[in-house]
């Protein structure tokens, strides 16, 4: 199983990921000449893109969406209150290329074995995903207010985290945000600031090894430094040594990181 994190931050969200029987995307937050220009970044023929999965329905993970998939005639999977969310700006996708997942189930697309759980975020059924092949496991848990035990053990054990580390409190409270954004931001159905990162990852990491990948970041309200600074921080007050028990990794919202494999962490 490879993967690169096309896009992250509130301007697009996009991950690939493959194995060597299916292509994937895990949203589509940027324009559709975007998502060909960063697969193309990757060295992925965006035509060979089998399926398209969402987590939630806001512009920043669907804006490309609908144009994707009409033009490679792409499957499109989402749970139904997601499906009835969707704005009307993603266009018509054929009824052929509909796919409904239930919230909570395990099923798989080819050889990926795919789990979805439920996160915290004011969209209409939000999920996180988990992804395992050949004893290799990626998680993706971003746009959440809080992790709960559920997401904690649903994610535990996993070779590579993709994380949201969206903002930093005092820069957010500072801002320039109106104050009801704000409040939106720091609930439980708001992101994550780098201190939450930091402390469900304490609570989730073994050490063993795993790579973490920040993501979500504000560009706003937060610094890619800090974020990293912050989390490092709170992993070592766990006594976990950034860069031996842990790997941090950065994410943009204009290029994608490199395609990669997942690497089964040290037992």
């Amino acid at each position: 199983m490879r993967f690169s994190i096309l896009a992250s931050g509130s301007t697009g969200n996009a991950v690939y990921v493959e194995t060597d029987e299916i292509r994937l995307l895990v949203d589509a937050g940027l324009s559709g000449k975007q998502l060909e220009q960063h697969l193309k970044t990757i060295g992925v023929d965006p035509a060979s893109i089998q399926a398209l999965l969402v987590s939630h329905e806001h512009i920043d993970h669907v804006k490309g969406l609908g144009v994707f998939s009409r033009r490679y005639n792409i499957p499109v999977y989402m749970n139904e209150p997601t499906w009835q969310a969707l704005p009307s700006s993603v266009g018509s996708i054929d009824e052929r290329n509909r796919r409904v997942f239930e919230t909570g189930t395990t099923w798989g697309i080819g050889n990926l074995t795919i789990h979805t759980f439920p996160v915290s975020h004011d969209a209409a059924e939000p999920v996180g995903f988990r992804f395992e092949h050949a004893g290799h496991v990626l998680a993706l848990v971003t746009d959440t207010g809080y992790v709960n035990q559920r997401i904690k053990d649903v994610v535990s054990g996993s070779d590579v985290l993709i994380f949201e580390s969206n903002h930093d409190v005092e820069m957010l409270r500072m801002g320039a945000y109106p104050w009801n954004v704000k409040r939106r931001i720091l609930s439980d159905v708001g992101h994550l600031s780098n201190e939450d990162a930091g402390e469900a990852l304490a609570d989730i990491l073994t050490g063993n090894g795993e790579d973490v990948y920040l993501a979500h970041l504000s560009r706003d309200n937060n610094l890619t430094e800090l974020a990293h600074m912050t989390v490092k921080q709170m992993l070592e007050e766990a006594e976990f040594t950034v860069g031996r028990h842990v790997r941090l990794w950065e994410t943009r919202h204009d290029q994608p990181t490199p395609l990669r494999p997942v690497l089964k962490k040290r037992s």
